[in-house]
């Protein structure tokens, strides 16, 4: 069999998480309509009985504007330099950027494939994916340019197939079983900020981290607890609501997503405080469990 690690890198908002999640099949990494979802290097396994793929999910590539923005850019290029082929996922129904051009600028030079992921063709004709696909064929020496739609599992497939080709190694490094390395404490704490992106506006997804502080399991029942943590007070009011409704709300659709995960009823106890610029501390950014390197 054929093994190797690919990374998929893009700007924010690309749809990176909802690839990874149609390739695994599964919900590895949480996804919303707004950018910079996805914080942390989120691994998804890939079994076939041919092959394993481990996918890298990253965060979106963004110019920083706090410490936590560096650090989100510096585990993204971590990962560049720690996988065997690159997947550049870019949104083929909006312009060619500056965002895309300096995400390219940091790929010169790279001694390995990169292949050219022209996700969110469900929006485009015919006529206007080869103009896309002309735009940016000059722009870089991609190994290969591939054309899907990940919301609707379009062309996915191909793209598995392609990446069959290049993988170097002959290594079994998981199980089969085996979807995703990222921590069960991760995961649930995730589908807790997944909420707070759908429901809230703003900056105020964007000034949140969660963290799980508790975990106990009995035979039919698992109590979770997690913290949300806020950069300012008037933030926490948002989250708890009026009258406790919108952590209510969260509460809800966190549990039943749990539920689904681990199989049994869930308890869940929400707790929203106050760190005042937590995003500026590296304290707070490694305690969260984001990994901090220097940018490059």
């Amino acid at each position: 069999m054929k093994s190797g690690f690919v990374s998929i890198i893009g700007r924010p908002n690309t749809g990176k998480s909802t690839l990874l999640n149609s390739i695994i099949n599964e919900k590895v990494a949480i996804i919303s309509e707004k950018p910079q979802t996805t914080r942390n290097l989120i691994q998804g396994i890939y079994n076939d009985e041919e092959s394993q793929i481990v996918f890298v999910d990253t965060p979106g590539i963004h110019k920083p504007v706090d410490k936590l923005g560096v650090a989100l850019n510096s585990q993204a290029y971590y990962s560049i330099n720690d996988v065997d082929i690159v997947l550049l996922v870019v949104d083929a129904s909006v312009s060619y950027g500056k965002g895309d051009q300096f995400i390219i600028d940091k790929l010169i030079g790279l001694k390995k494939p990169v292949f050219l992921i022209l996700n969110k063709i469900d929006k485009l004709t015919d006529d206007e994916l080869i103009v896309k696909i002309n735009e940016y064929k000059d722009l870089y020496e991609f190994a290969e340019v591939v054309p899907i739609s990940a919301l609707k599992n379009d062309n996915v497939d191909k793209l598995i197939k392609v990446l069959k080709g290049y993988l170097p190694d002959s290594v079994k490094y998981f199980m089969n079983g085996e979807t995703t390395t990222s921590e069960l404490d991760f995961r649930l704490s995730e589908m807790v900020r997944e909420k707070i992106f759908i429901h809230t506006e703003d900056e105020v997804p964007h000034s949140i981290s969660c963290k799980l502080i508790g975990y106990e399991e009995s035979d039919e029942l698992v109590k979770v607890y997690v913290d949300i943590i806020v950069d300012r007070d008037s933030l926490k009011k948002i989250i708890v609501g009026h009258n406790g409704s919108m952590i209510k709300t969260i509460g809800q659709e966190s549990r039943i997503d749990m539920e689904k995960l681990l199989g049994k009823k869930v308890y869940l106890e929400l707790y929203c405080k106050t760190i005042k610029k937590w995003r500026e501390k590296e304290k707070y950014i490694k305690d969260l469990g984001y990994l901090i390197k220097e940018d490059e």
